[in-house]
């Protein structure tokens, strides 16, 4: 600017070179720069010996794609006479492979979406449970990014559409489309390029009053924010040396996890949006349609009453279920060599409850998990307590040793039953309730229900010795000495 502001003010070139301290030819290269509307600071290319073969290297790059390489269009340039080094080649065919590629590259349309609009949905492989593989369910509602992640077994039809009756129930209905990828259980093969749909999955986007659609190939804009809800919930529920997360010990470790982070990703404020995903999804809960009481029947399987027993029957054969299900309705489906029972939990989500091993009629699958309240199976009923007079109210309040006694002393056979029991009642207002108790409770694990047997027990707890191991009271034992310590006299 000073070289130029001289110049003004001179109007020659060799005043102006004075003035500013600079060479005559500088202020000379300014002033023609500034002329000719160019700009001063950049320099004019200087002719290469490579600019004679430039054409020929911008075809080879066109008829290639761009995927030419510099060391074969140095060696083709050789053979036609190019005496440059392999350093101009490279940046020529470089400059020349940015140019077509910027005349080429495919360009996206930004996809803003509506309110109500869009469900999209995508796997990912979860975390590995006893061994055995398990998937990661992961949808997101386009407009208010809410992401909803269901851990499963398998990627089969009635999985997939158990789930999405989850996602849509939990979301609070339904959209308008369901966007996912081209999955054997969506789309069954393409015919000319163009997908054909599953015919239980059309089924299923009738029933909930959605239709389902599959992306494009390599089409980035129409899948790529269920694509991000699997990569970020993999990242935070896969266990991975980056996270140091410890395995899961039971898929219902797992559920809870993904339940967990569900409510941590919603909760929080997104970063496209600058809102929390809850606070949109109210309102886009407003341009949702009503969801079916119902979910599908026909991808879930077979419709099945829990009985009392805690079974269902399927082929001919019973397979218990867990806890808390009796007289609910189950969805009874094989998969490969498994019954998967499906039911609705008490969240109101449609989730798997049990997997069974396919079997036989006659070989039923009771696992002994589902009946806690029966430790020892289905074994003979011990009868009840249900003391009635005031004799037999007063001995059972001593204490667990004497109802245990007593259910011993029965079928045993004891004699005199109701006599032993007024004595031990009074034995306990002399010596307390809690010697006579634990004494009746040692009677009934050694077995001795005689009459002097319990005074006899309560004299060694009174002299605070321990009871010692206990034996048993049978008849092929005897206390009698053997003779064999009289085998080895006289020899």
């Amino acid at each position: 600017m000073e070289i130029l502001e001289a110049y003004d003010l001179t109007k020659t070139v060799w005043s102006a070179a004075e003035l500013t301290g600079h060479d005559p030819k500088t202020v000379k290269r300014y002033v023609q720069a500034r002329d000719s509307g160019l700009n001063p600071y950049e320099h004019a290319p200087r002719p290469k010996a490579i600019d004679a073969f430039l054409e020929k290297i911008e075809d080879w790059v066109d008829t290639s794609k761009a995927k030419i390489r510099a060391d074969v269009v140095h060696g083709r340039l050789v053979k036609m006479g190019f005496r440059g080094s392999p350093r101009s080649t490279r940046r020529a065919v470089n400059a020349a492979k940015s140019a077509w590629r910027a005349g080429k590259r495919r360009t996206y349309r930004p996809w803003i979406p509506e309110p109500g609009m869009w469900l999209q949905f995508d796997w990912g492989e979860g975390p590995k449970i006893d061994g055995r593989r398990t998937w990661l369910f992961c949808a997101w509602l386009s407009w208010s990014r809410f992401r909803v992640v269901i851990p499963v077994w398998d990627c089969t039809l009635g999985t997939l559409v158990a789930c999405l009756d989850t996602t849509l129930r939990r979301i609070g209905g339904a959209p308008t489309y369901i966007l996912t990828d081209n999955a054997k259980t969506v789309t069954i093969e393409h015919i000319a390029g163009i997908p054909v749909r599953h015919p239980q999955m059309v089924a299923a986007g009738r029933h909930y009053g959605c239709q389902v659609m599959t992306c494009v190939p390599y089409d980035p804009e129409s899948k790529g924010g269920a694509e991000a809800t699997v990569r970020i919930a993999k990242a935070d529920l896969v266990p991975t040396e980056a996270n140091l997360l410890p395995q899961y010990a039971t898929f219902a470790e797992l559920a809870d996890a993904c339940r967990i982070w569900c409510d941590q990703v919603n909760t929080r404020r997104h970063r496209a949006t600058g809102q929390i995903p809850e606070d949109r999804l109210d309102i886009e809960r407003t341009t949702l349609h009503v969801l079916p009481d119902e979910p599908l029947a026909l991808a879930l399987g077979e419709e099945r009453t829990v009985r009392d027993d805690r079974t269902v029957s399927f082929g001919s054969v019973r397979y218990s279920t867990p806890p808390g299900y009796t007289g609910a309705r189950v969805w009874c489906r094989v998969v490969g060599e498994e019954l998967s029972i499906t039911a609705r939990t008490d969240s109101g989500d449609l989730s798997e409850i049990w997997r069974h091993q396919l079997s036989t009629p006659g070989t039923p699958q009771i696992i002994e998990a589902h009946y806690p309240d029966h430790p020892d199976g289905r074994s003979v009923h011990q009868p009840r307590l249900r003391p009635r007079t005031e004799a037999e109210i007063a001995f059972v309040g001593l204490g667990p040793g004497a109802g245990r006694w007593l259910k011993e002393a029965g079928p045993a056979g004891a004699s005199r039953i109701r006599a032993k029991m007024a004595r031990a009642v009074e034995l306990a207002a002399i010596l307390g309730v809690a010697k006579v108790d634990e004494a009746l409770g040692l009677a009934a694990a050694a077995g001795r229900f005689g009459d002097e047997d319990l005074p006899s027990i309560l004299d060694h707890l009174a002299a605070n010795r321990p009871p010692g191991d206990v034996v048993r009271v049978d008849e092929a034992h005897s206390v009698q000495p053997g003779t064999g310590g009289w085998q080895a006299m006289g020899r």
